[in-house]
């Protein structure tokens, strides 16, 4: 069994040592642009370039080491009709409900408005929000969604999700698709975008739909950021129509040096850390699903390719 992998950071060779491990009796092939290679069985792939993709045609599925779908699914009908495979937890849950409810209870606390204070020396407590008030709602209710929404709900926070087809999840007000969306938007204090990036959701995050937030409300966007159209949101924020933004993902990544976003104390910025992929327990659930396949046995997580997702 060969196994062609690519990794867009470069770092390929721990990668290696683990599908060793528990594929001992599989070849890992690394992927290297202008070198030939023998046809592979499996593909493991971050974020390829287009020169790989003549790569591709005799493999049996490709396996993504990442929850979103967009960097492959670019490529359209130039993929081979194979399963492509997604990672379903492996680790990436846990971490992105401890950054999106680390992020709702800072605006909750007010701890962002106390950190503008230290800097400027003043000691001056604040009035509490009203929880009751303070609706927090996601957009996307997948895997990753849900298991936000279940770490919000220990917090007492009224919940609210909106998805393109219709889910029902205890504990949560659900809308779907375009007529639930202004309803949804318009009773969320807090919006976290989770949403896959498909062409129905690039720019939803714009200023016709961001006005309808109510204002004073806050924005973290964990998914995408071609979801997000970023001189609207910095409009609304110097307006005071959004009270601040916690942002993980950008158009362009790195956030360039020049960008308006550093200068806005109001926006927080990370480097794509919301949920990091976890290579242990990434290698561990890819192999497993090469060993379902090889047993002619169904394997979750398959790209939906007309959804998207």
């Amino acid at each position: 069994m060969r196994i062609l992998l690519h990794r867009a950071d470069g770092v390929t060779e721990p990668w290696v040592r683990d599908f060793a491990s528990v594929l001992p009796q599989a070849e890992v092939v690394v992927w290297q642009e202008g070198v030939h290679c023998a046809p592979c069985d499996y593909a493991v792939l971050w974020s390829p370039p287009a020169a790989l993709l003549d790569h591709l045609a005799k493999v049996k599925a490709i396996f993504l080491t990442g929850a979103g779908v967009d960097a492959i699914l670019k490529f359209g009908d130039a993929l081979p009709p194979v399963p492509i495979i997604r990672l379903g937890d492996a680790g990436m849950a846990v971490q992105m409900a401890e950054y999106v409810a680390h992020a709702v209870l800072r605006y909750y606390r007010r701890f962002d408005e106390y950190e503008r204070q230290a800097r400027r020396g003043v000691w001056a407590p604040l009035p509490q929000f009203d929880k009751a008030q303070f609706t927090v709602g996601v957009m996307g209710m997948g895997m990753l969604g849900k298991r936000v929404l279940d770490s919000l709900a220990q917090f007492g926070f009224p919940l609210r999700g909106w998805s393109r087809g219709h889910k029902e999840i205890a504990g949560v007000t659900c809308f779907a698709g375009e007529e639930g969306l202004d309803e949804f938007l318009r009773g969320t204090r807090v919006l976290v975008c989770m949403l896959p990036l498909t062409p129905d959701t690039t720019n939803l995050l714009a200023r016709a739909n961001l006005s309808k937030l109510p204002e004073g409300a806050f924005v973290i966007n964990v998914a995408r950021g071609a979801h997000l159209a970023e001189p609207d949101l910095l409009t609304l924020i110097k307006s005071g129509h959004i009270a601040g933004a916690t942002l993980d993902v950008f158009r362009n990544e790195p956030l360039p040096g020049p960008h308006p976003f550093w200068d806005e104390p109001r926006i927080t910025i990370t480097p794509h850390i919301s949920a990091l992929t976890l290579r242990s327990e990434s290698v561990a659930q890819i192999a497993g699903k090469i060993g379902a396949l090889e047993r002619g046995e169904a394997v979750a997580d398959v790209v939906d390719r007309a959804r998207g997702y």
